[in-house]
């Protein structure tokens, strides 16, 4: 039987939620936006050019998050970029569930609040949404 529903691939995924210079946000075209957790990125001190991306990590912007099931640190591990840049985790303690249900098909996303450069460490306040 045709549903005619379409199973989304995490590279379509990206390609949605991915925005252009004026921000705008094609996936939220199509979507509901679920806020579900409030979350400061974590890992960014690990990523290489965050010092030339901070410039672009703005309130608004919208990340999108990949899971990382062969992290050998945890195997639940949700990366997030921007654009093809990694610029941190979803915090170890919020991902179970979120990758749980990214691996059932949900569609997550995240957009940075705020940004802060606390003497060389860029902490980033996101929240994560799921998209319906």
């Amino acid at each position: 039987m045709n549903t005619g529903i379409i199973e989304l691939s995490q590279q379509m995924m990206e390609l949605l939620t991915h925005t252009n210079d004026s921000q705008l946000d094609l996936y939220s075209s199509f979507s509901r936006e679920i806020f579900l957790l409030d979350i400061v990125v974590a890992g960014t001190s690990f990523c290489e050019k965050i010092e030339e991306l901070e410039s672009k990590l703005l309130p608004e912007t919208v990340l999108t998050m990949r899971r990382c099931p062969d992290n050998e640190y945890d195997p639940q591990a949700i990366a997030l970029y921007l654009g093809e840049d990694q610029v941190g985790w979803v915090p170890r303690e919020w991902n179970l569930i979120i990758s749980r249900l990214m691996d059932a098909g949900k569609g997550f996303f995240c957009r940075i609040v705020k940004i802060h450069n606390k003497n060389g460490w860029v902490k980033i306040d996101a929240k994560i949404y799921m998209a319906e």
